[in-house]
């Protein structure tokens, strides 16, 4: 009779003690959570702390503490959760103790319960303590508090992934002039709030101050969509009427049509590659328009230079609508426009008049930045291209929602043409497995030596169909 009852009184004594030890850890989590608030200087006696505690904000100083207090209480209900249940099961186990004496418990039926009612509960309070994220003390005297807004509001690890700033993979200031880059679904405003407030200041229906850079400078940062606003936009004084379309395609426009007070340059001749104080580095012939004349149509040196009318052979037709998304002044767009192909090419005005030279070309700009998503629907282009931007500062995965985004916007048949892709020869397989993974068919795939360390990649691929 005492062998028969040994098994459950271990399973018995195995329960009171998971019970102690779960009890020990949801007092350790709970004075280990106080004491870290302590040392970030959250309990500290100022107006500021007792204004955020009692409901005034909710966010202290980039940081949302409401957004952590509910992460660490999620926490502690699991495990207060599984400490209740082991607690009514030896409970039970007392109970119908004479019950239990009389039958066996298996071994399959043993494990069965460790797994389901112990392990997993545990394992996933485990988890979401590992997920909180405590703001970063910066310097012992200021005690400054700097971490990603709204980071402990969501659950999802991919929403988590996708708003966490991607840096740079090559360690220097981007073509942004950042050293990282913000994912936007609108939470990066928390952390500027000092530029959304002074971008919206203003007088209802009066003109807008002249900031379209602090406007630019938000959206790079992740704070975009941007809000709309009720005041007037400006334009130049001097606004002449734009050149006919067969004449504006290969003109340098009127410099009087652009706001110059926010370049450095206050014409377009002062643009010129040859002068070193023009303002921008990308696309340094751009605004060039007998250099620009040769893109896409004379054969180059290096194999990598694809030729527009080669790749509109490859489907003739069926090549109508597409997207240039890379740096320039519109001049791949104008070149399919004499082909009978309508290309948007999206724009910053990153040191230049980039969004004005294209539209004054006849053309159409779109002010989107890297960290955005398209605002075109499911399989609706026949052509992405891309040059000039996109290349080996990228960080792997902010280039994969880049791309994935891409394929949702490109039609089954449509094409991707990238041109002139350029990383360390190191990172190359890297980026061949980020363009290789989509399993298009290659029609044209070409690489080159940039310098003795990097590389060129250039390649046309299409779309295959896709359905469920």
């Amino acid at each position: 009779m005492r062998r028969s009852c040994f098994p459950k009184c271990r399973l018995m004594r195995l329960l009171g003690l998971l019970q102690i030890v779960l009890g020990g850890l949801v007092i350790i989590v709970s004075i280990s959570s106080l004491f870290r608030f302590y040392s970030a200087g959250f309990f500290l006696h100022n107006e500021d702390i007792c204004r955020h505690f009692y409901g005034v904000k909710d966010v202290y100083e980039g940081f949302d503490i409401k957004a952590l207090s509910t992460r660490v209480e999620e926490v502690l209900n699991k495990m207060e959760s599984l400490q209740d249940k082991l607690e009514a099961t030896v409970q039970k186990l007392e109970k119908n103790k004479d019950l239990i004496d009389r039958t066996n418990i298996s071994k399959s039926e043993y494990k069965k319960f460790l797994e389901e009612e112990v392990i997993r509960p545990l394992y996933s309070a485990h988890i979401a303590l590992r997920q909180i994220r405590l703001p970063k003390i910066e310097g012992i005297r200021n005690m400054t508090v700097k971490e990603e807004p709204l980071i402990n509001t969501f659950v999802i690890e991919e929403i988590r992934k996708y708003i966490t700033p991607k840096e740079n993979r090559v360690g220097k200031i981007n073509i942004y002039g950042t050293e990282r880059i913000y994912n936007t679904i609108g939470h990066a405003c928390v952390l500027m709030k000092k530029e959304l407030e002074e971008y919206m200041d203003y007088d209802i229906g009066s003109y807008c101050k002249d900031d379209w850079n602090l406007a630019q400078k938000l959206m790079i940062n992740g704070c975009d969509p941007l809000p709309r606003r009720r005041c007037l936009t400006r334009a130049s004084k001097l606004y002449q009427k734009p050149y006919a379309i067969n004449e504006s395609l290969w003109k340098l426009p009127d410099g009087r049509n652009v706001r110059w007070s926010n370049y450095q340059c206050r014409n377009f001749e002062c643009l010129s590659s040859k002068n070193p104080k023009r303002g921008y580095s990308k696309c340094t012939g751009c605004f060039e328009m007998e250099k620009e004349k040769l893109k896409w149509v004379i054969n180059g040196t290096l194999p990598i230079d694809f030729m527009i009318k080669d790749v509109l052979a490859i489907k003739p037709g069926e090549i109508r609508i597409g997207l240039d998304f890379g740096v320039g002044t519109g001049t791949f767009a104008a070149r399919m426009r004499e082909q009978n192909v309508t290309i948007i090419s999206t724009a910053l005005n990153l040191g230049a008049p980039f969004n004005e030279m294209i539209a004054l070309r006849g053309l159409i700009p779109l002010y989107v930045t890297l960290n955005q998503r398209l605002p075109f629907f499911d399989n609706t282009l026949d052509l992405i291209h891309t040059t000039g931007f996109m290349d080996g500062w990228l960080d792997l995965q902010l280039m994969d929602f880049i791309l994935f985004d891409w394929d949702r916007i490109l039609r089954p048949g449509g094409l991707l043409w990238i041109d002139r892709f350029f990383c360390n020869r190191k990172d190359l397989d890297d980026y061949m497995y980020m363009f290789l993974q989509f399993r298009y068919k290659k029609h044209k795939w070409s690489i080159s030596p940039k310098s003795k360390d990097e590389v060129f990649l250039s390649a046309l691929l299409e779309k295959p169909p896709r359905s469920l």
